[in-house]
């Protein structure tokens, strides 16, 4: 008896839903096939186009929420409409409106987290684009997204080169977009305006209320996006499809370096030295000492270097004089020892950058080099401070001797 009744109750709400979904189809004759969510607010409607193609788990958990059906969800959400009574917490001016947090702080999830999508091409490179609202990292989407007023390319999950950006280092906004408005962006734009208060100076004065979220589908690809099931199968795999995005971002970085080391040698040409390239990808200009003393694994050498961005930006330095030469010497370091030779354990065990140690360990003591670290032997897509992430650099170092 109560299968019967669940059954019929899930039909119920099914019809429902078409009904409804039927009667907004009425209202906007003029969009063209697709998904749509129309978001009736205290302020006015706004009809947004949900990239179901390029962002088919992201909008299959936004579309599951609105209509309830949402496998993730709890029994006792099951059914309702996630979003209705739902408001709009976080409002900037000229940055974005956020929502989607049932308790309305800001901290709200609807019961569970999932992993991020990221579409190739999509960006928040325009107003009215829908993004997810997370707390960082990749694994920390929820319910809440936000719409935007102005461009924020830098929330893009994808770095301006199209790499993908290393979203699990702190502070790094790594936002999935799955959607724009088409209809309603002076909603947005009235929404973004209201009086705000708060400890932050971004909550509404007055509640700003999505009063209906409702789903709309044209044409029959949309009609069949059945979004309960795209969740289950999809969600999962969406961590190693980030790992293929990364590994053929690294083959393209690779590439890239190859030519970029080129074009080292070729400014380089009128440097003295050997000229070594390695299978890894590093390349030296090796200036060895005669009769210098190959270290042994168990000393600890000391090193001089200083290092430069690819276009000649300098950046760090052991030597006093390069300091001064860069304009970057500061009285206070020296003070504090930072011009002198550093202490590196001569084998693999070195904590230093991968092509740092490599260049080091084919060199004996008073040998100079430069070299070329390409961007994956080197701080890869974190960067490091003045670094930028994909950055390949370039040392002139120096073997100066054995720490005592």
């Amino acid at each position: 008896m109560n299968k019967l009744l669940n059954t019929m109750k899930l039909f119920i709400i099914a019809l429902m839903v078409s009904l409804t979904s039927s009667s907004c189809q009425d209202k906007y004759p003029d969009l063209a096939d697709g998904i749509y969510a129309e978001i009736v607010t205290n302020h006015g409607t706004m009809v947004a186009k949900l990239y179901y193609e390029k962002a088919p788990v992201t909008v299959a958990n936004f579309v599951g929420l609105a209509e309830g059906t949402h496998p993730k969800l709890a029994d006792s959400l099951k059914g309702k409409p996630f979003y209705n009574g739902v408001i709009f917490h976080r409002v900037m001016d000229k940055f974005m409106i956020q929502g989607g947090d049932p308790t309305g702080t800001g901290m709200g999830t609807p019961g569970f987290k999932f992993h991020s999508e990221f579409g190739e091409g999509l960006s928040h490179s325009k107003a009215g684009i829908l993004s997810m609202a997370n707390s960082g990292g990749v694994n920390t989407n929820g319910s809440q997204f936000f719409i935007t007023e102005v461009p924020k390319t830098n929330l893009d999950g994808f770095l301006a080169n199209g790499n993908l950006k290393n979203c699990s280092v702190p502070r790094t906004s790594c936002h999935p977009v799955f959607g724009e408005l088409v209809v309603g962006l002076d909603v947005q734009d009235t929404i973004s305006n209201v009086p705000v208060g708060g400890p932050r100076n971004t909550s509404p004065v007055e509640d700003v209320v999505m009063q209906q979220v409702t789903i709309i589908r044209k044409g029959s690809a949309a009609k069949a996006f059945d979004a309960p099931t795209v969740f289950t199968e999809q969600e999962p795999l969406l961590p190693q499809r980030m790992l293929d995005i990364q590994a053929k971002d690294q083959e393209r970085l690779k590439e890239k370096a190859k030519a970029a080391a080129q074009n080292f040698l070729k400014a380089n040409a009128d440097k003295k030295g050997e000229i070594k390239e390695f299978p890894t990808g590093l390349v030296m200009i090796h200036n060895p000492k005669v009769g210098g003393i190959k270290p042994k694994s168990s000393d600890k050498v000391l090193i001089d270097c200083t290092g430069y961005l690819e276009n000649g930006t300098f950046f760090w330095t052991t030597r006093a004089e390069d300091a001064k030469k860069a304009n970057q010497y500061n009285e206070d370091s020296a003070k504090q020892g930072a011009y002198k030779p550093f202490a590196m354990p001569y084998n693999e065990s070195a904590t230093l950058v991968a092509g740092f140690r490599e260049a080091m360990l084919n060199m004996n003591i008073g040998d100079t080099a430069r070299i070329f670290v390409p961007s994956h032997l080197g701080y890869g897509p974190s960067g490091n401070g003045p670094i930028p992430p994909n950055a390949n650099i370039i040392f002139d170092l120096e073997v100066v001797g054995l720490e005592n």
